[in-house]
């Protein structure tokens, strides 16, 4: 997983870092180091905080990629804020500079992962393979395509959120008991979301 993501971080960071005369050329890896190692605190984060992994799922299961909407995402601005505080702080860019690094790599990278992570012929890398990362392994195991196909139909607020997650995993554990005493997938992701 994360040789895709720095396959994803050169890419990107051709244009918003190495051929960008506002970033000097000695800080060029550091940077664009930054912008990964930022991208994946912020979603470890995130699947790490109450209720966050639901979002998180939500974003990383969603399909294609939009470069723009993923900016306008809540989980995504809180990451970009972060990495332009970084980019300011470890490298003397300007707020004008690392915020143009970040607006022009961030939603391309987050979107490519997306966008590989959803594409049934790209097998580089799957949501469970990539919130296995994420999380440091605490969702292996579990089966998030599932998951999420059958909280498609089931999402009355078009939200997903900790309780469909619960709901799903009870059901896919085919007892509300074994939910109810902590066990199975249904206590794994109460675990991981917190609860009891």
């Amino acid at each position: 997983m994360l040789e895709v993501l720095q396959g994803l971080i050169q890419q990107h960071g051709q244009s918003a870092v190495i051929n960008n005369p506002q970033v000097p050329n000695e800080h060029n890896e550091g940077v664009m180091n930054e912008v990964m190692q930022g991208l994946m605190g912020g979603l470890s984060n995130q699947a790490n905080s109450q209720g966050g992994l639901g979002s998180l799922i939500g974003l990383l299961g969603g399909g294609a990629g939009n470069g723009g909407s993923l900016m306008s995402n809540p989980i995504v601005g809180g990451i970009a804020q972060s990495v332009v505080g970084n980019l300011m702080e470890k490298f003397g860019l300007s707020n004008s500079a690392a915020a143009g690094v970040v607006t022009s790599m961030l939603p391309s990278v987050l979107g490519g992962l997306i966008n590989k992570t959803n594409d049934p012929d790209d097998n580089s890398i799957d949501l469970g393979g990539l919130m296995g990362t994420i999380t440091g392994g605490k969702t292996a195991g579990i089966d998030f395509s599932s998951i999420l196909s059958q909280g498609a139909g089931a999402l009355a607020d078009g939200k997903l959120d900790m309780n469909d997650l619960m709901n799903i995993a009870g059901g896919m554990m085919g007892s509300q008991q074994n939910q109810q005493q902590g066990g199975g997938l249904g206590g794994l992701l109460g675990g991981l979301f917190g609860g009891k």
